[in-house]
């Protein structure tokens, strides 16, 4: 049975009541309960529940209930309503694994928004899950374009028709967003399989050589050509050719690649011979080459000759919600490399990633990965739980502490501009310049739009 997405514990109808209209009107599906065995009798591992209980109950309390949850799944959120006294308790109780708690009497905008992002982080846990399940050999794609977001899964769809095409590929992204791994893929599940993957970075690769290493030269072609070189192109001859940074591409090692791929033919530097290839080429950029051809950096004629299909690969911040599943997996795969056990990840972690831009993209995740399986990156440490100095922050003090962070975040996502960050944080200006001038925030950054 799956469970409601909200399970209200309350043994006071009166407040129970409440708190249901309260999160009923904002729009969620919610059950209500007198007791913490009555909750339990809703859940499974499957459920996608939140838990918002008392925490003084006859009974079963809320910190039974929170155990008792976590024995089920330590990754259903459970919120608690505190009185003050139980402050210290519940503090606590977030330690050994609750989402969050609210002070009684339960401020209605501040329980909305907890069970909001207590609802999307089990919406994701989920989600995450179900994929992992069903990455299996049958489906190779899931394996190597890791992620379950629409734009992760169009862009596997179309993979996969163009994988037996056998059709010259261009693959558009920003810079860490994976085109070589698509390009793998294509090559390795594609009818090319049996031949060779060569790849050639042509950033990386001096203007005076990239002909040479492109087409092969003959002993005696130049100065320093002692013997016969076969190029990068011969050699992927049967399988697949992936052009790196190909607007990085010299305009005379342009000519060259255009007439090659028109003809699938080359000759090597110092050979009047012609050599038929066999080629399938993937070629990978970071920049719109129509636009740059329109400014004279490539040639115009090799764009269309290239652009038979194109692929965009998108950026991370525009499939945020496969953030968590893709750290875990690199996470993973490091582990495994040098003979570790994955650790576990916190909440707090997981929603800290997703928050994040990524500029790096999935190689910049990859990374970020590797360096907290060495424990080598502070950004990731949890240092929520205590002070500097080893001295416990009191409730006001974290929520202040996580207040001005998500408000400083807010106004550089959104380039200093007041109106515009008010409007995403969901509060009036006012609001936001009282607690930017509380926080000292913005400065001079923050522009009255």
């Amino acid at each position: 049975m799956s469970a409601p997405k909200v399970i209200l514990v309350d043994d006071d109808a009166e407040v129970l009541e409440a708190w249901r209209l309260t999160l009923e009107l904002d729009g969620f599906e919610v059950v209500a309960k007198r007791s913490g065995d009555a909750a339990l009798a809703l859940l499974n591992r499957d459920s996608a529940a939140v838990i918002v209980s008392d925490v003084r109950m006859p009974g079963r309390d809320g910190f039974g209930l929170l155990s008792a949850v976590t024995a089920i799944d330590a990754e259903i959120p459970v919120v608690l309503i505190t009185g003050h006294a139980d402050v210290p308790m519940a503090v606590k109780a977030i330690r050994d694994g609750a989402w969050d708690f609210v002070e009684k009497p339960a401020d209605p905008i501040l329980l909305i928004e907890t069970v909001r992002r207590a609802s999307e982080y089990r919406r994701l846990i989920i989600e995450n899950r179900s994929l992992r399940a069903g990455v299996t050999p049958e489906d190779p794609w899931a394996a190597r374009l890791v992620g379950n977001s629409p734009a992760i899964a169009k862009l596997r769809g179309r993979l996969t028709l163009l994988a037996d095409a056998d059709t010259d590929v261009l693959l558009f992204g920003e810079t860490g967003t994976g085109k070589e791994v698509a390009a793998r893929a294509l090559h390795d599940l594609g009818q090319r399989r049996g031949g060779r993957f060569v790849a050639v970075n042509c950033g990386a690769i001096p203007e005076t050589m990239i002909e040479s290493e492109l087409f092969g030269h003959e002993a005696g072609a130049f100065t320093g050509a002692r013997e016969r070189r076969i190029g990068k192109i011969e050699h992927a001859s049967g399988g697949t050719l992936f052009l790196d940074e190909i607007e990085s591409m010299p305009m005379a090692a342009q000519v060259r690649l255009l007439r090659a791929l028109q003809e699938r033919r080359i000759e090597r530097l110092g050979s009047n011979r012609e050599i038929a290839v066999d080629i399938r080429i993937v070629a990978a950029t970071k920049v719109d080459l129509a636009t740059l051809a329109k400014s004279g950096g490539f040639r115009e004629d090799l764009v269309y000759r290239l652009n038979v299909v194109t692929l965009r690969l998108p950026p991370l911040r525009d499939r945020r919600e496969d953030i968590p599943m893709l750290f875990r997996h690199f996470l993973a795969l490091a582990a495994a490399r040098v003979g570790r056990s994955a650790p576990p990840l916190g909440r707090d972690l997981l929603q800290r990633l997703s928050r994040q831009d990524w500029p790096g993209n999935v190689r910049e995740l990859r990374n970020a990965a590797e360096r907290s399986l060495l424990g080598m990156d502070e950004e990731f440490e949890d240092a929520a739980v205590a002070a500097p100095g080893g001295v416990e922050r009191t409730l006001e003090e974290e929520i202040a502490l996580a207040e001005a962070e998500a408000i400083g975040a807010a106004l550089k996502r959104h380039g200093g501009r007041i109106g515009v960050t008010a409007a995403a944080l969901g509060i009036t200006r006012k609001t936001l310049y009282l607690k930017m001038r509380r926080y000292a925030l913005g400065g001079s950054a923050a522009l009255a739009d």
